[in-house]
């Protein structure tokens, strides 16, 4: 009996990149040495949403510099110049590379980048193998790094595939992206729903365009990937990327007319998810992302072409080297010490498998029926209705964990633990990013900008190169090729972006918020009706017949999960909410703060920022005389940073293992009333 040959394994990456380029490419060298075949690169806030570090004026810092304060190198690397992508991938040659990028607003303008540093390593450009993410729907309703209305949005998208096919052909320009809606609350149906509505209006686009002959139309089809989530719940997960399959040969099929079986095959890369990684006994992480590996790996015909694995303490802030390699290593020992890539399909065949993967079929083409009825996913983004069915998922899936319905093991079962030693010393346990490295950044922007026209650089100036662009914007040439001259030219990735920006405006995507049904009905004698009753006696103590509560995104984040749902819980509690949406500068919060007269100011932040933005909003507050009203902040945010925002005058601090929301809105009742010198409220026996 002659011996099955075994499948060639995934793509293995982990995705990363912090503090400079010098230092994430160092990561990149010792990752790519322990065996990653691949690169994922995470680039920080400024860098995804277009503004520049060092746009410092004699008046003062513009509103670009205050919003990329804190947030410089911190969620990934910046790339502010042509200067920093050459020293990210300095001695990684790119012909022989495959590079994903996580990026989407200014996906073009890093593609730009990285093809101008290939060429300048002499690498045949039509050789580039990698993906731009480039999906602008789900930032509209998830992630919140969007930067221009949707509509040149997604002609910043269509432009870039048809460059693209031209003349990168085996580049995937665009990772339809249902990652992030699952972290936002996503079931399985909306999240295959919504990324193959997404993928419609894409390829609508590009066709309607004209820009792509019809007979080359296949390979604009071909070259689609997805980038997607795996939960926990690894048999669903496993049927929804069978039913992902499906669904895509099915449109690509009846559509778009494509005939060749190879070209409709659905293409995905996936990070396993991160929504249900604990802060509370981190250790059972591990578990849960093999699990979810498992989910995109077990079935031949369902496998992932790349997967990314989280770390086990990404829960708790950024992970080290070490951790990153641990996550790497369970791919590793999957592909190379288990039996599994020498079988067939090892679920062909099975009734259950079957069931699941129709029922799931049938509900998604349901619900992009539905969308498509509404004028497409780009008319269900602006008329606000995919985010609000978001925010309503999550917030249903927040009352099950509360409920105790749905059990997260160390959060709301087996709560219980032996002393964790590997995090006995919380500050070693994470990678910290200096904070010192953002005054380096933005020296070292700065002098770029003064020393681009000489030696040994000796770009052209800019001025020409960001005028074409502008040009090329109000009319209908393709982007790309302007772009390219600008990243030659030595523009910043905040010129161009705000080149752009003066030509297309910009957009405050719908928050979705005040259209999400109640969650936690006030049943007579739940915790919801005990915060009611308090929320209710406050505003009559107070003479007010509201409490009134704004929620904060300071900065750049844009996760705003965690924000709407506290939003959601007050307006149900009885609070009247003030939540204007993401990225907002402390200045303004604090404005917004005493025009509505609020009783409490509520401070989102996922991004690391919180030890500059949150004392700045503090500050704010105090000049403006309006001490009594009490300031919480929420995030990722490790016990030593806690100690510091209470010391300054923070008056609780939530994190992620404080996941009974209803208990939070009690608690920021009781610190309205301490503010105010107003007696405890008792708890009824």
């Amino acid at each position: 009996m002659t011996e099955r040959q075994k499948d060639r394994p995934w793509l293995m990456r982990t995705y990363a990149g912090h503090s400079t380029a010098e230092a994430s490419n160092e990561l990149y060298r010792r990752n790519l040495a322990k065996g990653q075949t691949g690169l994922s690169v995470a680039f920080d806030l400024p860098t995804q949403t277009g503004y520049d570090l060092s746009l410092i004026h004699r008046q003062g810092y513009d509103s670009d510099h205050i919003l990329a304060r804190g947030e410089v190198g911190r969620v990934g690397v910046p790339i502010a110049h042509l200067g920093d992508m050459r020293r990210l991938f300095q001695d990684i040659p790119l012909e022989q590379m495959n590079t994903s990028m996580t990026i989407n607003a200014t996906a073009m303008w890093l593609l730009a980048l990285y093809q101008v540093v290939a060429e300048e390593q002499g690498a045949d450009i039509t050789k580039l193998q990698g993906t731009t993410q480039n999906d602008i729907v789900k930032e509209y309703l998830s992630r919140g790094t969007h930067v221009f209305p949707p509509v040149p949005s997604l002609r910043l998208t269509t432009d870039m595939i048809a460059y693209t096919v031209s003349h990168i052909p085996k580049w995937n320009p665009i990772n339809i992206c249902s990652y992030h809606l699952q972290e936002a609350g996503a079931t399985p149906v909306q999240e295959i729903a919504y990324a193959m509505s997404t993928a419609i209006a894409v390829l609508d686009a590009v066709r309607d365009s004209g820009q792509v002959p019809q007979e080359k139309f296949g390979d604009v089809v071909a070259r689609i990937s997805f980038f997607v989530n795996a939960g926990v719940r690894f048999v669903e997960e496993m049927c929804k990327m069978r039913a992902f399959g499906r669904i895509w040969d099915q449109v690509t099929r009846e559509r778009y007319g494509i005939e060749d079986a190879k070209q409709r095959r659905f293409r995905y890369g996936v990070q396993v998810n991160s929504l249900g990684l604990t802060e509370a006994q981190p250790e059972n992480n591990v578990q849960r992302i093999v699990l979810e590996m498992l989910a995109v790996t077990l079935s031949k015909d369902a496998r992932a072409r790349a997967v990314q694995l989280p770390a086990w303490n990404e829960a708790l802030g950024l992970p080290r080297p070490w951790d990153q390699q641990w996550s790497l290593r369970i791919q590793q020992v999957l592909a190379h010490e288990s039996d599994l890539l020498e079988y067939e399909d090892i679920f062909e065949g099975s009734k259950v498998i079957e069931a699941k993967v129709a029922t799931l079929v049938e509900e998604s083409l349901a619900e992009m029926e539905r969308i498509q009825k509404m004028g497409g996913a780009m008319a269900a983004v602006e008329s606000g209705y995919l985010k609000s069915q978001l925010v309503a998922s999550h917030a249903e899936r927040r009352a099950r964990i509360e409920s105790g319905q749905e059990k997260i093991v160390g959060v709301n079962i087996f709560e219980t633990t032996e002393t964790n030693p590997l995090t006995a010393d919380l500050d070693t346990a994470i990678q910290t990013v200096d904070p010192a490295v953002e005054a380096r950044v933005i020296a070292s922007l700065q002098n770029w900008r003064d020393t681009r026209y000489q030696p040994p650089f000796n770009h052209p100036r800019p001025c020409k190169a960001l005028e074409r662009l502008k040009e090329a914007a109000k009319g209908t040439a393709n982007l790309m090729e302007a772009t390219l001259e600008c990243a030659r030219a030595g523009v910043t990735t905040g010129e161009w972006a705000g080149a752009l920006r003066e030509v297309f405006g910009e957009f405050r995507a719908p928050t979705g918020v005040s259209s999400a049904p109640v969650a936690v009905a006030a049943e007579e004698g739940s915790a919801m009706s005990e915060v009611r009753r308090k929320v209710d006696l406050t505003a009559g103590d107070l003479g007010v017949g509201k409490l009134r509560f704004l929620v904060g995104k300071p900065g750049l984040d844009g996760h705003s999960n965690g924000a709407e749902q506290i939003a959601v819980r007050a307006r149900d509690a009885g609070f009247e909410v003030v939540y204007q949406g993401i990225r907002l500068t402390p200045e303004q919060i604090v404005d917004a703060a005493l025009a509505e007269d609020v009783h409490a100011v509520g401070l989102s932040i996922l991004s690391g920022s919180h030890a500059q933005l949150v004392p700045d909003v503090l500050e704010r507050l105090r000049v403006a005389g309006a001490t009594d009203i009490p300031v919480i902040a929420g995030g990722i945010i490790p016990n030593g940073d806690a100690e510091q925002l209470r010391a300054a005058g923070v008056a609780a601090v939530f994190t992620p293992k404080d996941f009974d929301i209803t208990g939070i809105i009690g608690r920021i009742v009781d610190e309205i009333r301490k503010a105010n010198k107003l007696d405890p409220l008792e708890v009824p026996a």
